[in-house]
């Protein structure tokens, strides 16, 4: 439990644990609340001096019990357990019902407040559905996510610690235009001061958020989401350039925005862009495409093909 909760947040904590696990003894509750027994039987008195009843019953089952009809003040969620359940909605991820999940203690609290007819269908909803996990989606702290959202809301510039896909580690100035969800993924649309562009970082790859005192104006009429799809493909380690003989029209469809920028180029098309990672845009995405193509720029994306094409090749090779 976090340790910089106030007096009022730990006597909620403390009623709520009260509730749930009646006969909870002085050092359970301690233990619970990261506190002394002292301080835990302190909370307890806070609770009695509000007028919620809280009765002590000695012997081995003894314990604190709440009085009946004890009438329960509304559902408190913390700002992360708040943030991580709409993050949770947002991207349309299971959340389970672990108590050592910051989701699961804040779906808990809801189930807890339901009334007991729909209590009882949403919890066997809970413990019983099961949802195939998405192997690209990912989710990102939900304090990072919940410091760049108050940044974007007030206009400041940040300072973020970031990690590329290749492990490089760096820190930058950053504009947070928008935080976007797309496909599962969390990123955050920006002008970095760094790069002196827009720039799309991952937000599970951004390790701490740090407000500045200086403010910013976003752009007039901005689009997260279409400027997010127009600079996927721009701005990582690995310059990239393919060529297509198809016409653009027929290759676009098979484009993904962060593959970078589809131009025609006389009867064909080239597409130009970066990657942070040659191997996963020569398997996953240039494997993928029912094209002939030909990589005329970027060293390391010329490397990941070949290496592609000797294990198709190796794959047609008959064993002596």
């Amino acid at each position: 439990m976090p340790t910089d909760l106030s007096p009022t947040a730990r006597a909620l904590r403390a009623l709520e644990i009260l509730r749930d696990r009646p006969g909870t003894t002085a050092g359970d509750l301690a233990e619970r609340l990261g506190v002394t027994e002292r301080a835990a039987r302190r909370y307890v008195g806070i609770l009695r001096e509000a007028g919620i009843p809280v009765a002590s019953v000695r012997g081995p089952h003894g314990g604190y019990r709440l009085g009946r009809g004890t009438r329960l003040p509304p559902v408190v969620f913390t700002e992360a357990e708040a943030v991580g359940v709409v993050m949770a909605v947002l991207d349309g991820r299971p959340v389970t019902g672990d108590a050592e999940n910051l989701l699961g203690d804040a779906l808990g609290k809801i189930l807890r407040a339901l009334p007991e007819s729909v209590r009882r269908q949403a919890a066997a909803l809970r413990d019983h559905a099961a949802v195939a996990p998405d192997r690209y989606s990912t989710r990102p702290d939900p304090a990072v996510v919940s410091a760049l959202v108050a940044a974007v809301a007030a206009a400041r510039r940040v300072r973020i610690a970031y990690r590329s896909a290749a492990g490089r580690e760096w820190e930058a100035d950053v504009d947070p235009w928008a935080v976007v969800v797309r496909h599962g993924r969390w990123y955050l649309l920006c002008h970095s001061h760094r790069a002196d562009a827009v720039r799309t970082y991952r937000a599970d790859r951004i390790g701490a958020v740090r407000q500045t005192g200086h403010g910013f104006a976003p752009p007039p009429g901005l689009d997260p989401v279409a400027v997010l799809e127009e600079h996927l493909g721009t701005g990582w380690e690995y310059p990239t350039r393919v060529r297509f003989d198809a016409p653009a029209a027929e290759v676009e469809p098979w484009i993904r925005p962060p593959m970078g920028r589809l131009e025609p180029s006389g009867d064909g098309c080239v597409l130009v862009g970066s990657t942070g990672n040659p191997a996963m845009y020569a398997q996953e995405w240039l494997a993928t495409l029912p094209f002939a193509f030909r990589v005329d720029g970027g060293p390391e994306l010329r490397a990941a093909v070949a290496e592609v094409a000797t294990r198709f090749t190796a794959a047609l090779t008959e064993e002596p």
